[in-house]
């Protein structure tokens, strides 16, 4: 069977930015993104406060004009909140309305608390809680496996952020530090301790953003990074700018205009099981589950033999877990973990084609 090919003409047009404002305590950060709100050029700006606590006395700021976006604090509520200003983007840029603004405050919490938790999943692990038992002060070991569960949450924000379809506003905290080589000493040039800037976020978060700026107490505001035609900054030359006026930076510097679109990116994943695996998650009770597990059938789902199976884990581990809820102090583990160890307890599988209409709970 021949592959047809898809192609599609470049529009040309400016996308939308995201913005990282990243610096010093007091530099300025936060005033910078609420001052922002009050640009007659933009729609609703919604506001994520994370560990921050000072969206509320910003208000105060003259013109500011933004929604606080409530949340629990929980990751699993951030991120719906977010989903929801997203598809509130969505619909404003639809009917041609002004943009929506999102200002995420601050990437530093979000990467902290992501950090803290898998770091008490890392305790609770048989080896760590041994250790542990034996020497409170003991160092722990974190697996690989806990990061990458820390990381695939952060890329799950991360795409909501980079596909906004409007201006996203993100600051992180940043400071000086002592450079450390690849076996954790500091770097020396002769008797001189070298230093280096460093963002407190998740670490490629400079690179995942379209516009980058540095602010520091002492000095002039800095464009560090540009993804764009009509603002250039030179590889290790930053842009100087005499004041932080976000909404010239977009509007002039940049060129944003009734015309921008958000920048075009497409999820990438390994297989098609992904946008399968978040409807299972999302699935509220048994029923749900039966009518899916049917839609799971390669003839009608497009799905390959091996991800329809991946799926139908994913189904029976979320069966297990409306029928016998987990303890708040079981370790959930990681989602790989979990679907193993389902696929561990169901009996060898039949061809996914031939069981897929099968009854989940007759597995």
């Amino acid at each position: 069977m021949t592959v047809k090919l898809k192609t599609r003409k470049p529009t040309g047009l400016v996308p939308w930015p995201f913005l990282l404002i990243e610096g010093e305590e007091g530099a300025g950060k936060t005033y910078a993104a609420a001052k922002f709100s009050a640009s007659e050029r933009i729609g609703q700006t919604y506001w994520v406060d994370l560990a921050e606590g000072s969206a509320d006395e910003y208000a105060a700021i003259e013109g500011a004009n933004f929604e606080i976006v409530d949340h629990d604090g929980t990751f699993r509520d951030i991120r719906e909140q977010i989903e929801a200003v997203h598809a509130e983007a969505r619909r404003a840029a639809a009917a041609k309305e002004p943009p929506v603004v999102l200002v995420l405050d601050t990437a530093t919490a979000l990467w902290r608390m992501l950090t803290t938790w898998t770091h008490e999943r890392a305790r609770r692990s048989k080896y760590n809680a041994r250790t542990l038992a034996a020497d409170p002060d003991a160092p722990i070991d974190v697996a690989m496996n806990l990061w990458n569960d820390a990381n695939e949450r952060w890329q799950q924000v991360l795409y909501l952020l980079q596909t906004f379809p409007g201006i996203v506003i993100v600051t992180a905290r940043g400071r000086e530090v002592t450079a450390i080589d690849e076996d954790g000493k500091p770097v020396k040039r002769g008797n001189k301790v070298m230093t280096e800037w460093k963002v407190q976020a998740q670490r490629d978060l400079g690179f995942d953003c379209s516009l980058w700026v540095r602010l520091r107490r002492e000095q002039p505001p800095q464009v560090i990074k540009t993804r764009s035609l009509r603002l250039r900054v030179e590889p290790g030359k930053p842009l100087t700018l005499p004041a932080l006026d976000v909404e010239d930076l977009i509007f002039t510097r940049l060129g944003c205009s009734v015309d921008t679109q958000p920048r075009q990116v497409t999820a990438l994943a390994a297989d098609r099981t992904r946008p399968w695996l978040g409807r299972v998650s999302q699935s509220g009770d048994v029923e749900a589950l039966k009518a899916l597990w049917r839609e799971t059938s390669p003839e009608k789902s497009g799905l390959t033999r091996e991800e329809a199976a991946v799926v139908q884990a994913a189904i029976r581990l979320r069966k297990e877990e409306l029928e016998a809820p987990p303890s708040e102090l079981t370790d959930p583990g990681s989602d790989a973990d979990k679907l193993r160890a389902a696929a561990q307890r169901a009996q060898p599988p039949a061809p996914a084609d031939a069981d897929a209409d099968a009854d989940p709970e007759a597995t």
